[in-house]
């Protein structure tokens, strides 16, 4: 309710007054070119049909939030936030592009459904999804935000985060029991944690979604952070024990392998 009656006490005009200033700013980033790598504040004027001084106030909020720069010849250039922003960009479409066909010859060795997800705060995202030939009705559909404290993938997220974080981003959030198996106490996830750093992977049995088996290893980047987690969910009676170790080490080495072509790609 409280929330609620905040919004409604917003003036209309400061909503549109926020979105005509995003949309100025957008405007004057659209002048550049490769034929533009430069613009000076009269070319911003002149394009916003503005006053000068006003473009100017819209130029200079951009260098302060360093998506602009003053350029030494003169006049304005794109600043190292644009480049930052690109970095990030590339990397996102290229994980998925490197990892989709690895993914995919995991999928046909072990015969089971694959999953590549990403931390957003504190929850997992799936980005990628390869099904088996034989596909299991399970609950990761691309773009879906899997809980912090349960399943293999997210659990693999969280366990090479700095202790303290990790534990303040479990403490900050209310887990969720969605088996009997799902772990809810923070020190038991913390000590759950330690023990994937330990081995390098992570196997969850019905911890997220009843029957369902889920192995997950860590995908790295170029600094040796972890990006991403790349996982196998099966129904837990298709993984017997004999074959369990098999399935690990065929995650594991994909992982590597997607980590590996990571780093190249970023370098």
């Amino acid at each position: 309710m409280t929330g609620r009656k905040s919004e409604a006490a917003v003036p209309a005009s400061q909503y549109r007054e926020r979105n005509s200033t995003a949309d100025r700013a957008l405007d004057i980033l659209g002048l550049f070119s490769e034929d533009k790598l430069s613009i000076s504040g009269q070319e911003v004027a002149t394009a916003l049909g503005a006053a000068r001084s006003t473009a100017y106030r819209y130029v200079q909020s951009l260098v302060g939030s360093g998506f602009l720069e003053e350029d030494p010849g003169g006049g304005f250039r794109l600043g190292l936030r644009i480049l930052e922003l690109a970095r990030l960009a590339r990397r996102g479409y290229g994980l998925s592009e490197i990892a989709l066909p690895v993914m995919r010859d995991l999928s046909a060795e072990v015969g089971e459904t694959v999953l590549l997800t990403r931390r957003s705060g504190g929850v997992a995202i799936c980005v990628e999804r390869c099904e088996a030939e034989h596909p299991v009705r399970i609950s990761y559909e691309r773009g879906s935000a899997l809980p912090a404290n349960a399943g293999a993938s997210a659990l693999t997220l969280l366990a090479w985060l700095p202790e303290q974080e990790c534990r303040e981003l479990l403490e900050g959030q209310r887990l969720q029991r969605f088996t009997a198996r799902t772990i809810t106490d923070v020190d038991a996830l913390m000590a759950r944690l330690a023990d994937i750093r330990r081995d390098g992977y992570c196997v969850s049995r019905g911890e997220l979604d009843a029957d369902i088996l889920g192995i997950a290893a860590p995908v790295r980047g170029s600094r040796g952070d972890v990006v991403a987690a790349l996982s196998v969910a099966a129904l837990e009676h298709r993984v017997p024990d004999r074959r369990l170790a098999a399935v690990i080490e065929a995650v594991r080495e994909a992982a590597s392998v997607i980590s590996a072509q990571l780093v190249v790609t970023e370098d």
